[in-house]
């Protein structure tokens, strides 16, 4: 691998390995907020939002953090509004006291936040509108939950980004085969730090969902009903708990992978348990979580951001090939666990951010072991059976089409469905 490859990889990790607090829907939506209130120079008297609708769709059913449980788009927004800091990006509600809150609520009941659906626009798309008499501030982000692309105020244009210009790290340089080269040379002092705390601050929302009882508890579920001792529950159980916290409002920061703190710990709680397990040396931990973090993102660039397939099914893809990486598999092996995890649960239907969001990781994680037992079996489903195609690149290629080209029906159809525009009764 050269050197301007190499330090590709690297920079892609330390980019999408970021801190949030909350899940990414909501707090981006808190961050578009806070930040048009600051632009305006006062409290507005509305704050009008205007949302993509994959934007509503992961929003509705999620607790936002430091809400006091409530959940929805005007409660995100009015705390980002009252209490937010901007400059904490995707830790803006990180500090709300109790008095902004009740203050957030009294304004919520007032109607001081109203949201609209816009159609036709990128799948995350956010506008924040900030009111004050004749005066406003405006202040657009696209395609990153981080990604401010645009601020007005009083009709004046004070900062665009040209979407039109290629990002700064292209993300088309990964490949399934690159990946391995690179988790196989890269310098330990490169990725240590930031993998170091996406273990650190991972794992311990993970233990807080198996302290408490946040959402469906999926997590302690797995733990109670099934043999704690077997490393195959435990691995879906913390990577499921830090999701039953997250989806719950817990106000601890993860560390995210393809904008989603869910897909974050996906990729990593469970390389970690088999790390534990199989008693790894730290050196191979973190060039196994390199596989895992990288080939989730690999995936992800075909589908987009936000979509009707359910990304916990790359970061478990991720965490599978990684876990076949950290056996001794060869390339062979983990393209076949590749093929094998989004052969069987590919498609997931993501239905918005919320409790069940922790079994769908349960039962991602669940088809990565089997897929990488599988492979280390020499086992793997063929070339046209599906969609399966001659290679994992192609394979996750095909996959990637179906999720952003194919499924887009069906996300207008769960939309629908979730803000009651779909008559059921009216069904046969």
């Amino acid at each position: 691998m050269d050197k301007k490859e190499y330090q590709c990889y690297v920079s892609i990790l330390r980019q999408e390995l970021i801190p949030a607090l909350g899940c990414t829907e909501p707090i981006a939506i808190a961050l578009a907020a806070a930040k048009a209130k600051e632009v305006l120079g006062t409290f507005p008297d509305q704050l009008n939002m205007v949302c993509s609708g994959n934007i509503i769709k992961n929003v509705k059913g999620v607790t936002v953090p430091n809400s006091g449980g409530l959940k929805g788009i005007e409660i995100a927004a009015t705390l980002g509004c009252v209490g937010g800091n901007s400059e904490e990006v995707l830790n803006v509600l990180g500090n709300i006291t109790d008095e902004q809150r009740e203050t957030s609520y009294r304004l919520v009941e007032e109607g001081f936040c109203t949201c609209q659906l816009k159609e036709n626009v990128e799948n995350l798309y956010i506008v924040a509108r900030a009111v004050k008499g004749e005066h406003f501030a405006e202040v657009t982000i696209i395609d990153h939950h981080n990604q401010i692309t645009k601020i007005v105020k009083d009709d004046e244009i004070l900062f665009k980004k040209n979407l039109e210009k290629k990002e700064e790290i292209d993300k088309a340089v990964l490949s399934v085969d690159g990946i391995i080269e690179f988790a196989n040379t890269v310098k330990m002092e490169d990725v240590k730090e930031v993998l170091e705390r996406q273990l650190n601050y991972n794992t311990a929302i993970s233990r807080r969902g198996l302290e408490r009882e946040y959402g469906a508890q999926v997590g302690r579920t797995l733990l109670e009903c099934y043999d704690p001792n077997d490393v195959k529950v435990r691995a879906r159980a913390v990577a499921a708990a830090g999701s039953d916290a997250r989806m719950g409002g817990c106000a601890l920061p993860v560390i995210i992978n393809s904008g989603s703190g869910n897909q974050g710990m996906t990729a990593s709680l469970p390389v970690l348990e088999y790390a534990k397990e199989w008693k790894v040396s730290e050196e191979l931990l973190y060039r196994s979580l390199c596989v895992s973090n990288l080939i989730a993102l690999e995936q992800k660039k075909y589908i987009g951001s936000l979509s009707a397939y359910c990304g916990a099914v790359c970061a478990a893809c991720g965490a599978g090939a990684a876990i076949t990486y950290m056996k001794g598999g060869d390339l062979h092996a983990i393209e076949s666990t590749i093929t094998n995890t989004i052969g069987n649960v590919g498609g997931i239907v993501c239905d918005g951010a919320k409790a069940s969001c922790a079994a769908k990781i349960a039962s991602a994680v669940d088809a990565a072991i089997l897929g990488h037992n599988m492979a280390m079996k020499g086992r793997s489903f063929q070339a046209g059976e599906g969609l399966i195609q001659d290679n994992a690149q192609d394979t996750i290629k095909a996959f990637g089409i179906v999720g952003k080209e194919g499924m887009k029906q069906t996300d207008i159809e769960v939309l629908n469905l979730m803000i009651g525009n779909t008559d059921l009764e009216a069904c046969p």
